[in-house]
């Protein structure tokens, strides 16, 4: 597998990116600021994540996916490992990341690579999106914040 950012003439992966994200609104604003990066097995894309820059120091995954028949392979935490290297690389010295309350693998996830919950945005997925989001059987409301210093 291979890691690499997206170049400029090349089209987001949309289908991947709504598998994290379901607003191609809010989708499509972050791609114009941030750094998109896929990943590849075979020039197959398989995963993708999107760094923003928030705060002096400080940046953010705003989003992360696995294609379906990829997940549970350790994909994710590769992805997000490039993230949080990638991010050093850059000189940022905090790595933050959100997700629903109902994203529980997820937030096992990063919180097995070394992130900390920080906070809760109550009801921001309720504040920012129009259609209800459904996950394990849960209604997703609240934004989980996490954070890394790296």
């Amino acid at each position: 597998m291979t890691i690499r950012q997206l170049s400029a003439h090349e089209k987001p992966p949309m289908e991947l990116l709504l598998l994290a994200d379901p607003s191609q609104k809010i989708v499509a604003e972050y791609l114009k600021r941030g750094r998109c990066f896929v990943a590849e097995i075979r020039n197959q894309l398989i995963g993708v994540h999107v760094l923003l820059p928030t705060r002096p120091h400080t940046i953010e995954i705003v989003n992360i996916a696995v294609d379906e028949k990829s997940q549970g392979s350790g994909v994710g935490k590769m992805l997000l490992q490039h993230a949080i290297e990638t991010a050093k690389a850059m000189g940022y010295t905090t790595i933050e990341i959100g997700t629903g309350n109902s994203s529980i693998g997820q937030l096992a996830l990063y919180q097995k690579c070394g992130f900390r919950i920080i906070g809760v945005d109550p009801n921001f997925f309720l504040r920012h999106y129009e259609q209800d989001i459904i996950e394990n059987g849960i209604r997703c409301t609240d934004m989980i914040r996490l954070s890394q210093d790296i």
